[in-house]
Formats: C-alpha cells, structure tokens, sequence
C-alpha cells in the first residue's frame, strides 16, 4: 500500500499542520535530543540546537522523500548537519579570555597551547581517509562526520546492514594500517559469566 503525501508527518509538519507538529515532536524529540546531547555542544546550547532543528524541518519537511529513506533516518541527517553548524559557528566564535590583547599597536603572540602538529596530524588522517575505496570512505564519512549508526546509514545510502558493517570495519581497519596506530587490547573479561 502506497503512502500518499498527505499521509506523510514531514510533509504535514511542513505543510503547517499543528497536529502534526506535536506528533513530530513527539515521535522524533527522543532521537533529536540525544543526538543533541552526544553532539558536544555545551548544556547551554542544547535547547536552542533542537528548536533549530525543528524549526529545519518545518521549513524543509516537504524536501522528505520516502524512497530514499525513512522519516527517522531523514530526521537524524537534518539534525547532524543543524548541530555540526552549531559546532563550527561556536567555534569560530572567540572566547573573551582569548581575544588577542595588543601592546602598543602589536599582537601579544600566538595563544598559549596552540599545537601546530594538530593540523599536521588531522592532514595525514584526511589523506588517508581518500585513499579508501569509495564505499568505505562514504560509510566513514557519515559514521564520523554526521553521526549516524550503521542502521542510519543503511537507510540513508540504501546499502544492506551488513555491508555498511563491513565497509566500516575494513575501512577502520585500513585507516588503523595506514596511521600505524595499533589497536589496544580489549578490556579482560575475567569474572565476566
């Protein structure tokens, strides 16, 4: 049985639908608050982030297709990319304790704590991200970049659970080669039952 758009929440919601509004927040307020949460912005910021997305799915509901993926799936991309959006833009902004005080005209110097090798480091690791084949670069990127869960990320591409799950693994396990990284032992399962 096809779904008509007007069957649709996103489209509702978009449509300016105030029932469907609630049933929005009702149904995806848990997954866009944990995606919140785990995003790394401070508590101060979380309750404006969610709004923001909300707010992006109102505007941007109608965009929704089901054949590409499902409600939640769209939901939790729109949500990462509003929420990684805030990250950068708090990012760029300057904390008061490290605005560049001047002397007579002229910067005090660089900021106490800047590491150069950072960018050197974060460089190499780009460098070998695209060095992996295409399908694993894409999977990686949407784990790392965006957030999603290998069950997201099948949805998303369309890819079989499976797939994304090996395509993530070899690709880690390529990355891990290529930036001599070794993997530590994992945690002693003694007394485990």
């Amino acid at each position: 049985m096809a779904i008509s758009a007007e069957q649709l929440l996103l489209h509702r919601v978009s449509a300016g639908d105030a029932d469907a509004v609630q049933e929005c927040i009702a149904r995806f307020g848990g997954l866009v608050w944990a995606l919140a949460r785990r995003s790394g912005l401070p508590e101060s910021e979380l309750d404006d982030a969610v709004h923001d997305i909300f707010t992006e799915l109102w505007h941007n509901g109608h965009k929704y297709d089901p054949g590409i993926a499902s409600e939640a799936a769209f939901v939790a991309i729109i949500a990462r990319r509003r929420l990684i959006d805030r990250r950068r833009r708090i990012s760029r902004r300057p904390a008061s304790s490290e605005l560049t005080e001047f002397n007579g005209g002229a910067a005090s110097g660089p900021t106490p704590g800047a590491r150069p090798e950072v960018a050197e480091e974060a460089a190499t690791a780009v460098r070998a991200l695209e060095s992996l084949s295409a399908e694993q670069q894409r999977v990686l990127r949407l784990s790392v970049y965006e957030g999603l869960s290998h069950e997201l990320i099948s949805r998303a591409t369309g890819l079989p659970l499976g797939t994304v799950k090996t395509h993530a693994r070899r690709g880690l396990m390529r990355l891990r080669e290529m930036l001599g990284a070794s993997t530590p032992p994992p945690p002693s399962q003694e007394g485990a039952s």
